[in-house]
């Protein structure tokens, strides 16, 4: 018998996974919100987001999904986030952090959707992440590098004129004495193996997950 209503956990977590994906914001927030008030362990609850991100980024892969869906998905993320951490913070369930990744979009570019889901994806796979924003310049990057101390440094860029800010700010942080003590990866729009030589960064990544998988590979996790 065909049952209209979810009644397990398991229904629950493929809608939300669903909604997730296919972009349904309002009622995708609404179940997640339910499946807090109803004491649903968030940290799975981000981990089911973080299966509903992958999928999100394959359908932008093949083309289903452009910019603006993009940005959407990176909205939902950030509310549902919203409304896990401080139920994970008061609970005590936060687990020790992998490590410290201070992240920004450089200076001259004010494109912020591909960052706030790197920082999400970090968030969710443990890692401790310092956001300064958009349009950051290589001072800020250095002193927030010399106050917080992180393993990582990622710069954001969308636009292909981000990648002179790029190379500045790693240059940056070189004369500044900081470079030999952290890994600097870099993201957005049109970055490839090609740009990372060119500004002199460790790595790149082309997704969210890439981002991830570099973080987790730099911090031996």
């Amino acid at each position: 018998m065909r049952m209209d209503r979810m009644s397990t956990t398991d229904d629950r977590t493929e809608e939300l996974i669903r909604l997730i994906g296919e972009l349904m914001e309002r009622e995708g927030v609404d179940l997640a919100r339910e499946m807090l008030e109803g004491g649903y362990d968030p940290l799975a609850l981000l981990g089911h987001c973080r299966e509903a991100m992958e999928l999100v980024g394959r359908r932008y892969d093949r083309g289903e999904y452009f910019l603006p869906e993009l940005m959407l998905a990176g909205e939902m993320l950030k509310t549902i986030g919203d409304l896990a951490k401080p139920i994970i913070l008061s609970a005590g369930l936060a687990h020790d952090r992998l490590g410290k990744i201070v992240i920004g979009t450089v200076h001259g570019d004010l494109h912020d959707i591909g960052k706030n889901i790197v920082t999400f994806m970090l968030e969710v796979n443990e890692f401790e992440v310092v956001d300064l924003g958009i349009d950051v310049p290589a001072a800020t990057f250095i002193s927030s590098i010399r106050e917080h101390r992180p393993q990582v440094v990622g710069l954001s860029g969308f636009l292909t004129v981000a990648f002179n800010a790029m190379k500045e700010t790693v240059d940056a942080i070189a004369a500044a004495g900081l470079r030999d003590s952290l890994k600097i990866m870099i993201g957005g729009g049109q970055v490839d193996e090609g740009v990372r030589t060119f500004t002199g960064a460790d790595g790149f990544g082309l997704n969210a997950m890439e981002a991830v998988s570099l973080c987790r590979g730099w911090s031996g996790k």
